[in-house]
């Protein structure tokens, strides 16, 4: 592919980012105001919900978040000194180490979801009507293949 790059993908490409780290900043202020945790613990609790009893290895949960990986095991160290997840040997390889959500963490994840997906709705749900977001889908879809 030979194609330059035009001002318009770069102008794109700078607002792309930019809408990202505002909306970002706008869940997180959000939690902080209600005195919850910060959403990096909603996005690991939330792909370990998923998974049930099974559980997930760190590298599986890395490959899973939508967050950065960035510092990913010091946020489940937290998350475990605040008893939201527990480590355990996988059954099927005793060195392997396999981290679940516990009763507590569950509680956790569904206190922040209404404050997360209030922010989601106030900052960005009521910005577009639903043809221009199945739009900005398919735009995204393109550009992530």
């Amino acid at each position: 592919m030979d194609k330059k790059l035009t001002e318009e993908a770069i102008q794109a490409w700078i607002q792309l980012h930019y809408a990202h780290r505002r909306l970002l900043e706008s869940v997180e202020k959000a939690l902080k105001d209600a005195g919850l945790p910060p959403l990096g613990w909603y996005d690991v609790l939330l792909e370990l919900h998923r998974e049930k009893s099974a559980g997930l290895r760190q590298y599986e949960i890395g490959e899973k978040i939508l967050l950065s990986k960035h510092n990913l095991s010091r946020l489940i160290d937290r998350l475990e000194k605040n008893k939201l997840v527990t480590r355990h040997t996988c059954k099927e390889d005793g060195r392997v180490t396999k981290i679940r959500i516990t009763d507590e963490g569950v509680k956790v994840m569904k206190k922040i979801w209404p404050v997360y997906s209030r922010s989601i709705q106030e900052n960005f749900g009521v910005k577009l009507a639903s043809s221009e977001f199945l739009e900005l889908q398919k735009m995204l879809k393109k550009v992530l293949v």
